[in-house]
């Protein structure tokens, strides 16, 4: 599975037609653009970045759509391993507890 993530286009180089910084939830990076050659982004558009690359344009909503969906799969991704904690804790109380009874004389 791939994930791309919502950027906002920062600045465009003239230098470096091909590139853009963008800013990921806070964080500015240099992204490529030559995949959208043909609707080439401009300074305040957002895009779907892939590992350094810019896969497509989106809208301010979807970009914000998105943003919130990672957010919730982030909140997911720490109750569930939360929940895996407990579980392992609760194992390991349940394998001292029979351990104990094993070595308990009679």
């Amino acid at each position: 599975m791939c994930l791309a993530i919502p950027a906002q286009v920062c600045e465009l180089f003239d230098e470096q037609p091909e590139l853009a910084l963008v800013d990921v939830l806070g964080v500015r990076r240099k992204i490529s653009i030559d995949l959208l050659r043909d609707d080439s982004p401009n300074v305040g558009d957002w895009v779907l970045v892939h590992v350094g690359f810019a896969l497509s344009k989106i809208s301010a909503e979807q970009a914000e759509e998105q943003l919130k969906l990672l957010s919730a799969l982030g909140e997911a991704s720490v109750a569930r391993e939360e929940l895996a904690s407990d579980q392992i804790e609760d194992r390991a109380e349940a394998r001292a507890v029979t351990s104990a009874e094993i070595r308990k004389p009679d």
